[in-house]
């Protein structure tokens, strides 16, 4: 079972702030439901329960969504709308 945070926070309702780590969190959601074996916590540690996300994937992705890729995709596209308006 995977919990996701999202559901624990707006289950949780707390009734004021607190900060805590996250080996806290954990401990005190496990303390709610011991069922729990694992969390999906990459967005606050980087480690996916998938296991096939790592470094090498990050960096490929960032180059498909960076600047640079998105301007030679806006230099075919505009390229591409040029070869059609003249023909």
């Amino acid at each position: 079972m995977v919990v996701r945070w999202t559901k624990f926070v707006r289950s949780s309702a707390p009734t004021g702030l607190s900060f805590q780590d996250l080996d806290d969190l954990i401990e005190a959601v496990r303390a709610e439901n011991p069922d729990i074996q694992q969390f999906e916590c990459s967005v606050f540690n980087g480690v996916y329960v998938t296991k096939d996300v790592d470094q090498q994937y990050l960096d490929f992705l960032d180059s498909l969504r960076n600047d640079d890729a998105k301007a030679v995709l806006f230099q075919n596209e505009m390229e591409n709308l040029e070869m059609h308006n003249e023909g």
